[in-house]
């Protein structure tokens, strides 16, 4: 029979195992995080780098091309970047680090054209691509509840110090390393630290918990989740149950669902919300008579990125809400960008002169105009996606909307260098025109849903308001109406949503 001080001695081992289990869980927990946060690094690294090593004489003698051929290359190199990161979400993030490298080493070995250049960055694109989109999705499940605001905090935080390091880089290399094909590449190579990293540290993680669940292999589940969360506790299986309870209810809510159901009136809102705001996010930043320090100013632009995103994420994000963020970066975006065009129409920018007074001026408007889009334009929309759908069709909405994103951002990556070149300071009108198109964008389509409950944030949708939304929203004569009267898309519908969405209460007796 055990002793007083044998028990005692067996609590306290018991006591000490629980909270090395905690520590353990926290530490992996937080490895996730940070292998998410990777990813995300290097999209934005292997993007920000391009522009820097195409201003390089020893990249431009290399690959054989002339300085009327530098916008084309330029857009052609960050928009099949963009085109490949699209496809991919069906593959697994250890062949994505794969398909990623592999794609580096063709653009850090194989100089003899152009042709191989863009091929190396579509398999880039393609390996990116899937790494942006499982990634996030990964660690979102196998993260505990308290770190799941930090896992998407940092994964965009983390997007914006890539960007900083590719700046510096590129700068690096211009000012202190000789003209040659070392110079250009050296980022190029750099790109196969974090693509390594990323696929060696999914070798050492578990399959996420909730997919195991989701194919009904239990048993895997739940030794999945007792590994990251350090071993077993009656937490631990409390969150399992959870992970099932949700697995169900969402079973029940996405059965039968359909692409004919986004069709729904109130659908089509999300839909079209989804849509538009991601076409308008794409924004622009090139250097207006800078010259020679164009890429030291480059490296400082990221860090204004990282700064505004940062305050961003811990001061503005839910105090201010989603509607007043993006009133308030279209309007400022829209007067830094017109401001540029009037200084660069009355003070032509000569890089040859250096710095001069207008050119500061410009480059000032530049950085205040990343800073606001970075509180606004750039983070928001991504955040909002994810707010405005309901369980049933939440995936596929989201799905569209990003694949709008990726749409546009090739579409803008091949015309804005040539915009630039070809139109001067009246491109920088033609963005002020449209960031100010956007207020108005925003104040009539965009419904504010910051500390709305979901139920709250549905009705919302579903009670539309305006002349236009009513008219986009109505069911169709003619074929639409042939159509609509063998499913549920009928008038009658939407009010029956808001029927159903409605809490209901309950009358007491006194």
């Amino acid at each position: 029979m055990p002793t007083i001080s044998g028990r005692k001695c067996l609590i306290a081992s018991s006591a000490e195992a629980a909270i090395m289990g905690r520590h353990l869980g926290t530490f992996r927990s937080s490895y996730l995080v940070a292998l998410s946060c990777v990813g995300s690094f290097l999209f934005a690294y292997d993007t920000g780098i391009v522009g820097g090593i195409l201003t390089l004489k020893s990249f431009q003698n290399d690959f054989g091309f002339t300085a009327g051929q530098k916008d084309n290359v330029s857009s052609q190199s960050a928009s099949l970047l963009q085109a490949g990161a699209r496809f991919g979400r069906r593959w697994a993030i250890v062949l994505s680090s794969a398909v990623f490298n592999i794609g580096a080493i063709m653009q850090l070995f194989y100089t003899r054209g152009l042709a191989t250049w863009y091929a190396g960055r579509v398999i880039a694109g393609i390996g990116v691509g899937i790494a942006t989109v499982i990634i996030p999705m990964y660690t979102a499940e196998m993260a505990p509840k308290h770190l799941r605001g930090r896992l998407g905090s940092g994964f965009q935080l983390a997007f914006t110090l890539g960007v900083l390091v590719s700046y510096f880089v590129d700068y690096g290399v211009s000012a202190h390393v000789p003209s040659t094909s070392k110079q250009w590449r050296i980022p190029v190579g750099l790109q196969l630290v974090p693509g390594g990293i990323l696929g060696l540290g999914m070798l050492l993680t578990r399959e996420s918990a909730r997919w195991l669940a989701k194919r009904g292999r239990t048993e895997e589940a739940m030794a999945s989740l007792v590994w990251v969360r350090g071993g077993e506790s009656p937490e631990v299986e409390e969150e399992f149950g959870d992970i099932l309870a949700g697995i169900e209810e969402e079973e029940r809510a996405t059965a039968g669902v359909t692409w004919k159901e986004y069709l729904l009136p109130s659908n089509r809102y999300r839909m079209f919300i989804a849509i538009t705001i991601q076409i308008v996010s794409p924004q622009i930043f090139s250097a207006v008579g800078a010259g020679k320090d164009a890429m030291l100013l480059s490296g400082f632009f990221g860090v204004c990125k990282v700064v505004s995103c940062l305050f961003f994420v811990l001061f503005l994000v839910e105090r201010i809400g989603r509607k007043g963020s993006l009133l308030l970066g279209s309007f400022l975006m829209g007067v830094y960008m017109l401001t540029v065009g009037l200084i660069t129409k009355f003070n032509p920018p000569d890089p040859k002169a250096g710095l001069t007074p207008p050119a500061i001026a410009s480059l000032t408007m530049i950085y205040l105009e990343a800073m606001t889009y970075n509180i606004s334009w750039g983070p928001v929309p991504w955040l909002y996606m994810g707010e405005i759908f309901p369980t049933r069709i939440r995936e596929g909405g989201v799905a569209v909307g990003a694949a709008t994103q990726w749409l546009f951002n090739f579409t803008f990556s091949q015309i804005t260098p040539h915009a630039v070149t070809n139109l001067g300071w009246k491109v920088f009108l033609m963005f002020a025109i449209f960031n100010w198109a956007l207020v108005f964008y925003t104040w009539f389509f965009i419904k504010e849903v910051r500390r709305l409950r979901r139920v709250d944030v549905k009705l919302d949708f579903l009670e539309v308001k305006t002349r236009f939304l009513t008219w986009l929203c109505r069911p169709r004569d003619g074929l639409w109406k042939k159509w609509s009267s063998t499913t549920v898309f009928n008038a009658e519908h939407t009010q029956i949503e808001i029927e159903a969405a409605r809490p209901k209460t309950v009358a007491v007796e006194r």
